[in-house]
Formats: structure tokens, sequence, C-alpha cells
């Protein structure tokens, strides 16, 4: 018969006065680690829904959906949503560290995500949509917008997108004047909002007239 080591003769003498050493999981839940990279949530507050991070998710986990329900003559009113579904997620971090804000996506330290449903698996940010004024197309969202020209102070006067974008968050701007569905681009075109196609083709017929 061998006899027992002293160290083991220690650990269960030391189980016997103190217990095991076992978490109160789930009742009680252990703190992650600091580096812990856990569920990934948006900041309602500082992102801009701008897509930059699920432009670099390499697991396709972060989807991007835009509505848009119009009238003829005006900007056609839409949001711009991004989903996060964590449960394709592989927390590898690149959506925070690639963020426009720097802080509009954060990966927590929450790890207790077991569900039953894979429809709660979900976190969702949404904001409203900034169309061009000729062709209808998307560009952006007005947080974005209004973003960029906190972010690059008087020199977001010389691009009328932004330029426009100021003067509506201060209110000097409050109703969009319609102009004729089909009409050609023209110079009262320059003091609107237009996609980066549609300001190229404006710039060129004023310079080249063509």
């Amino acid at each position: 018969m061998k006899y027992p080591k002293l160290r083991e003769l220690k650990e269960a003498f030391t189980a016997l006065i103190k217990g095991p050493y076992t978490t109160k999981f789930p009742k009680i839940a252990a703190p992650a680690a600091p580096a812990y990279r856990g569920k990934p949530e948006f900041s309602q507050e500082e992102c801009v829904v701008c897509g930059a991070c699920a432009n670099v998710c390499p697991a396709k986990a972060i989807e991007i959906v835009e509505t848009t329900n119009g009238s003829s003559g005006l900007p056609p009113p839409g949001f711009r949503r991004m989903v996060l579904h964590y449960d394709v997620c592989i927390f590898c971090g690149q959506c925070e560290a690639n963020c426009l804000t720097e802080k509009g996506v954060h990966l927590t330290q929450k790890y207790d995500l077991a569900t039953l449903d894979r429809k709660e698996c979900l976190v969702k940010v949404e904001d409203k949509l900034v169309f061009c004024e000729y062709c209808g197309e998307p560009i952006t969202t007005q947080k974005h917008l209004h973003w960029l020209v906190e972010r690059l102070g008087p020199q977001a006067f010389s691009n009328p997108n932004l330029f426009l974008a100021s003067h509506e968050e201060i209110g000097l701007l409050e109703e969009r004047v319609s102009r004729k569905k089909g009409a050609p681009l023209g110079r009262s075109d320059h003091l609107r909002i237009l996609c980066p196609r549609c300001r190229k083709q404006l710039t060129l017929k004023e310079e080249w007239g063509s």
C-alpha cells in the first residue's frame, strides 16, 4: 500500500475545513477577466450607424437593413438599422477596433448568453437616413453627417452636404423645397443634399456645360 503524499493530505484537510473550491454560478456570476471579450453592444448615443463595423466583421454577424417609404418630389423618409446577431459573433473585437467614433460599439464582459430562442440574440441600433435629393439614393444617416460636422469644425462648410446638415441641426433649415421630378440638374441644386455621383454630374455640367 502506497502512502499518500503530504501535498495530497494538505489538500484533503483544507477541503474538509474550507469546503470545495467551486463557484456559485449561475446564482452568483464569477467576474470575467479585465480583457475578456463578451457580448457586443451598441451605444445608442455614440453610434452613428455608418456601417463600418458591418464592413469589417469577418463572421458577417452585423446586418444592415435600410427601409424607405417616400413620396414623389421630396426625399423619401426612411431609416437604417444595424442588427448584430451575437449568436453568430465570434467575439473577435474587430467591430470595436474599427468603429468610426471609437465609442459606438464595444465588447462587454457579459458571458452568460445561453438562451432557448435565437431570436433573442440580437442587438439593434438605428437612425434616420439622408437621401440624395436628385436620384433618391441613400447617402448615410443624420447622426453620421452631424458627427462629421462636429469633427471637421469650420472645414465642414467646404462640403454642401455638411453645410446643409449643420444648418438643419441648429434649426436654420426647417423645410426642404421640393424640386420637379425629372428636372435636370441646375445651379440651384448646389444647395441640395446630393450623393457623390450626382454631385460629380452637377460639377461637370457647371464646369464644362454638359
